[in-house]
Parts: C-alpha cells; structure tokens; sequence
C-alpha cells in the first residue's frame, strides 16, 4: 500500500510538471501541498480549464488508473488498442494533447515496474510512450499506415516553403538574369540609394542587435531545466584512487561505442576502487572538462545522499539499461547543450530539484530518471541527487 500511494505521489507530481511544460506555465504556482491533497481529477481542472468530454475522458480514465488497484492491465490493454489506429490520443495529427501528458505522467511509473514480458503485451502504448518523450520521431512515419500522407504532405509544405525562404534570402546585390545576354555581370556595384543605404548600416554594424540581445539571453535563462543536461547510463570498467587527493577516486567509465571517460568522483570515503568496478552508474557528460587536483576529468556521476552526507551513493540504472543511453524525462523534450557553460552556473539551478523519492526512485520536479528499462534508484530513499 505504501509502494502504491508513493506512486500515485509520484505521478500527480509529473503529471502537474508535464502540464505546465505543456502550456508553458511556471510549475512553481502550484505548491506541493496541491499537489499532495488533491485527486487527479481536481489538479487538473486547478491546472487546465478544460470542459471538453474526450479531454475529460482521458482524465477519468487516469483517475481509474491510479485509483483501481489489480485493474490497471485491463486498463493498460484497452488503452494498448486505443492507440492501435493512431498516433495521440486526440486529434488527427502528432502534436500530444493535454490528454496525451496525463495518461503519459499517470501510466509510466507503473509501466516502469513491468518487466519484459509484460511489456511485450503492450505494443502501440510502448510506441506511443516512445513519441510522446521523443515526438521528431513521427517524421520516420512508424506510425499507422494513414498518417504516412501526412507525413509526405508536410514534407512537401517545408520544401515549397524553403525555396521560398531561399529566394528571399537572395543577395541583394546579385545580378539579375538577363536572358539578352547570358553572360554573368562581372561588376555588381551598388549604386544610388542603395549604395548609401549600405554604407550607412556599414558605419553601424551593430544598431538593432544590441536591443534584442538582453531578451533573448533572459528567455534562454528562463528554460534552464533538465533537459539541457546529457545524462546518460555509464559502466565502471576501472577505478584507483587519486594520487594526491584521499577524498577522490578517479573511474574510467564506458558510455558505449568504444566512448570511454575518465572522471573524478568524491568517493573515495564511501567505496573502494574494487567496489566500483563493473557498476552502472548514471553521470552528466557535457560538463565541461577539466582538471580535479591535476587530475583530468570528464564528467559527473550523480550520487544520491542523505541529509547529513554520511551516506552518499551513486545512482543505480535498471537492469538491461545499455551503456550510452541517454536518460530521459517525461515533459522536459529539449536538446542538450554540447557543453554547459560554468559561468551561467546551470547545474546550481537545476541540481535543487533533484531527488529520490520514498521508494527510492531518482527524479526530477518528481518526474522519474527514465530508461528504456525503467526509472533509475537508489538505496537511500528521500535523498539530495547531485
């Protein structure tokens, strides 16, 4: 019973983060307690003002969901034959619906505890789960037989569209085509108003850059969220101790693909080297490199700890969870930077919202660190995450 309200906990928590990704709202309007004391139903209508019947179906199906323990496979099998003859839940398109994130946040903590043979039960809602984390995927066309028109017809609407884009982005200057004399101008000086015009923004290379600038910077401060991190699963092949620092080990760790890193992590007073070799962990990889006490060191494996630090571990990836897999979360889509900048301090906004939760399981904003295999853990449950 505990395990079961913790995730119903869980899920209220991703489904009132998702929503607010969703519709661009700030999450922190809606407090914990909300959250906590409120039914499914009623976060929603606090979050969404939505009348509409088919919306409204799909949150009554996610209160069933979480509230009908021992149905939740019949549930999941009629959803699995919902979604056999469509992309999303509602529309006639692939862009997600509120709809679509609720059952998202409502069903996937419950689907990470399945195990493959039971997951193999469910194909459209496995695919589906797969879009609504990755949506750029339905481009492919691996959806349904009739949206493949869709996809050709949008394709066809982006290339009209780039050939005129492109030939608005034609020189100014070029020589137009004279058909009298196919002969390319060789001289194409400018003259007269345009001439001047030209040397006037010449004398001013900056004007109008400057004002947009500061907006801008502000609107990239403002999305400084998980997804900006490349988090990813990592085997521990070697670990030795620092040779000038007692407090640190340094661990060589493969990410897959003959991808190895060195790293430097402070827990030398909590494991051996011995104890390390052959773990999964999970570790930030496009921190920026440098040296620890000489040492080199490209990246960093997230540890769980609790409150006083005496006890501090590094997060567990499920079994069957690849080396190199990029961790995802559900509502927070966005591409990672290549290597985050230590003056925006990134991390220290972000690493606040980090958590296990009571059964242990990592997450962000209470949405969970999901794999392929199901949501990543720890032994030290109610723990900081950095």
């Amino acid at each position: 019973m505990a395990a079961a309200a913790a995730d119903f906990a869980a899920s209220k928590r991703a489904m009132a983060y998702a929503l607010c990704k969703h519709l661009s709202l700030d999450p922190n309007t809606i407090s914990s307690t909300s959250i906590e004391e409120s039914d499914i139903a009623t976060l929603f209508s606090h979050i969404v003002k939505s009348s509409e019947d088919e919306v409204l179906k799909w949150v009554g199906f996610s209160s069933n969901f979480v509230g009908k323990c021992g149905e939740q496979h019949v549930l999941l099998g009629n959803l699995n034959q919902d979604l056999s003859q469509k992309s999303v839940l509602l529309g006639n398109g692939f862009k997600p619906s509120v709809a679509d994130i609720v059952v998202f946040a409502t069903i996937q903590v419950f689907v990470s505890h399945l195990g493959e043979n039971e997951l193999q039960k469910y194909p459209h809602v496995l695919r589906w789960m797969d879009y609504i984390q990755h949506p750029k995927k339905a481009d492919k066309g691996d959806t349904d037989p009739s949206s493949k028109k869709v996809v050709s017809g949008q394709k066809n609407v982006g290339k009209s569209d780039a050939n005129v884009d492109s030939k608005k982005a034609a020189p100014e200057n070029k020589a137009p085509e004279n058909k009298a004399n196919p002969t390319p101008a060789k001289n194409n000086k400018p003259s007269g108003d345009k001439k001047k015009a030209q040397e006037k923004s010449a004398g001013k290379p900056n004007e109008g850059v400057a004002d947009k600038a500061p907006q801008k910077t502000a609107e990239k401060d403002s999305e400084c969220d998980v997804s900006i991190l490349n988090i990813q699963v990592g085997l521990i092949r070697k670990a030795w101790k620092h040779p000038s620092a007692d407090s640190l080990l340094v661990e060589e760790i493969d990410l897959g693909d003959g991808n190895v890193r060195q790293v430097v992590s402070g827990l030398a007073k909590f494991f051996s080297p011995e104890e390390l070799v052959n773990r999964h962990v999970v570790l930030i990889t496009n921190v920026k490199p440098g040296k620890l006490r000489d040492v080199m060191s490209a990246g960093l494996v997230l540890c769980a700890s609790n409150q006083d630090h005496t006890v501090v571990e590094p997060l567990i990836p499920p079994e069957g969870a690849k080396p190199g897999e990029r961790i995802s979360f559900a509502g927070f889509d966005g591409k990672p930077e290549d290597v985050l900048n230590p003056k925006k301090k990134q991390l220290d906004k972000i690493t606040p919202d980090l958590h296990t939760d009571g059964n242990g399981i990592a997450t962000y904003r209470g949405v969970p660190f999901t794999t392929s295999a199901g949501p990543c853990r720890s032994s030290v449950p109610n723990a900081s995450i950095k």
